[in-house]
């Protein structure tokens, strides 16, 4: 567990990073599975560039994944299971997004899932396009590392009722795809990034970001264009980009 600490600390710091303009203040949140029924997530009000050890919390599992199934719980009663989710209910209350993380981690098949509000990203879902100019590709490498095809989620209040439509969305991806997503798209909220390692987290949100940065500036040279599907389709495919995604998972 300290091992797993220790590096959602330091991915969270990296996603915080004021530079990087993927998140600042109290905004966004981070979250690994400890494989024993419960899992780590950033505290409510936490800073991601400055996170400490106690800045996460440990949650129940079944506990987080029982709220959503149940439809007489409210906004109301919210604060109470996520105090009642704490394994040391000394430790400070998990961020309003532990059900959101929870479906990652559990339904998503993730072991570690980053949230933020990358500035370049919402730049483009918080517009009438929403999430569509991200549902083709414009460049080989954003197959690679973010995935061939993307979810999406509507905007909805943070909180109980988001990751419950978090839930359908990921549920009808793997029913069309056969597999989880790496990203899913909040509109007008954010990303979030699904991945096998921290390192894996981290490369798909820094991705996600060039990706709009360049869709962005392709508007001012008559709008971007995107690469024929089957050409997409044939770089989720090659062995050798799956060896090279391989690689850039393994990189420090």
């Amino acid at each position: 567990m300290l091992q797993i600490q220790e590096n959602l600390i330091r991915l969270s710091r990296e996603i915080g990073r004021e530079e990087r303009r993927l998140a600042i203040l109290g905004e966004g949140n981070t979250s690994a599975t400890l494989d024993d029924g419960t899992f780590l997530v950033k505290a409510s009000g936490s800073s991601l560039s400055t996170m400490e050890a106690g800045d996460l919390t440990r949650v129940r599992m079944d506990v987080a994944m029982a709220a959503l199934d149940d439809s007489t719980l409210g906004d109301s009663g919210v604060r109470t299971v996520l105090e009642s989710s704490r394994v040391d209910p000394s430790s400070k209350l998990p961020s309003v997004e532990t059900f959101l993380h929870a479906i990652c981690l559990s339904e998503g098949g993730a072991k570690w899932v980053g949230h933020c509000h990358a500035e370049s990203v919402l730049s483009i879902l918080a517009t009438p396009h929403g999430a569509n100019p991200f549902l083709k590709h414009i460049f080989p490498d954003a197959i690679v590392v973010c995935g061939r095809h993307l979810a999406v989620v509507p905007y909805i209040d943070p909180g109980l009722e988001l990751a419950r439509e978090a839930r359908r969305s990921l549920r009808a991806f793997m029913d069309t795809h056969g597999a989880a997503p790496k990203v899913i798209l909040l509109e007008n909220h954010g990303p979030v990034a699904l991945g096998a390692s921290d390192k894996e987290v981290l490369n798909i949100l820094l991705m996600l970001d060039k990706w709009a940065r360049i869709l962005v500036n392709t508007l001012s040279m008559g709008g971007p264009r995107f690469l024929p599907e089957s050409v997409s389709d044939r770089i989720e495919s090659r062995p050798d980009e799956h060896y090279r995604r391989a690689q850039i998972a393994q990189a420090q």
